[in-house]
């Protein structure tokens, strides 16, 4: 019997909620690879390129260039900087 024909009953979390989990997750995976010496622009680059197909993925090529085009001044005004605890 597969376990999806099971499913888990979780609590519905909020948008806010789900998103400190998935940082939680990925900082988790980023440590781990740190430790197993996977270098951290390699990281960054291969990371932003898979949030990157996501969001095209789920909004299309037009929506994420119009988000990404917001982002330098998010850079410039400091929100990537002082560490994930911003997010």
């Amino acid at each position: 019997m597969s376990l999806t024909t099971f499913p888990i009953d979780r609590e519905v979390q909020s948008d806010r909620e789900q998103k400190q989990t998935a940082l939680t997750y990925l900082s988790e995976a980023w440590a781990e690879a740190l430790h197993d010496g996977v270098d951290g622009d390699c990281l960054a680059q291969a990371s932003l390129f898979t949030a990157f197909a996501e969001l095209v993925a789920t909004y299309g090529e037009d929506a994420v260039a119009k988000f990404v085009e917001g982002l330098p001044g998010r850079v410039l005004n400091g929100e990537f900087s002082v560490g994930l605890a911003k997010q």
